[in-house]
């Protein structure tokens, strides 16, 4: 069975114009979000939410990883690429927790929507740093 991660030279074919990138990037995310949703409903049964945002994005990040690498950019993933996508999702991560903060502690809305609700402001810088990492000649282009 073949590594998932590799070494070798990063392209599998040639990257998607940037307009199927976004495309893609999106549906990922839909699928990344209701992945991390699921995760954080679980564990919120057990966790504080604070606890059970952390556990849930972090899960939800290593999937997100491969799935932008195979449909989204096109590329093999790699282990420089793998210990660099944490960089994505850093702004992704100090602002969703940041508003689920806010929206649970300081608004007195529910836990349970607070995630969804703080994710959006993030989305598109995400797409941004995550197009560096992934494709970073697209990025100096």
């Amino acid at each position: 069975m073949p590594n998932a991660l590799s070494t070798a030279p990063a392209t599998t074919r040639p990257p998607r114009p940037i307009a199927g990138q976004i495309i893609t990037f999106a549906a990922v995310g839909v699928v990344n979000t209701a992945t991390y949703y699921g995760l954080y409903l679980l564990f919120l049964r057990y966790l504080p939410y604070l606890a059970a945002h952390v556990i849930a994005f972090l899960l939800s990040m290593v999937g997100s990883f491969f799935l932008n690498a195979r449909f989204t950019y096109r590329i093999r993933p790699t282990w420089r690429k793998f210990l660099l996508f944490p960089l994505t999702n850093a702004t992704n991560f100090v602002i969703t927790t940041a508003g689920v903060y806010v929206i649970v502690d300081v608004l007195h809305v529910g836990s349970e929507f607070a995630p969804l609700m703080a994710s959006a402001a993030a989305i598109p810088v995400t797409f941004v740093v995550s197009r560096w990492v992934m494709l970073p000649k697209a990025g100096a282009a």
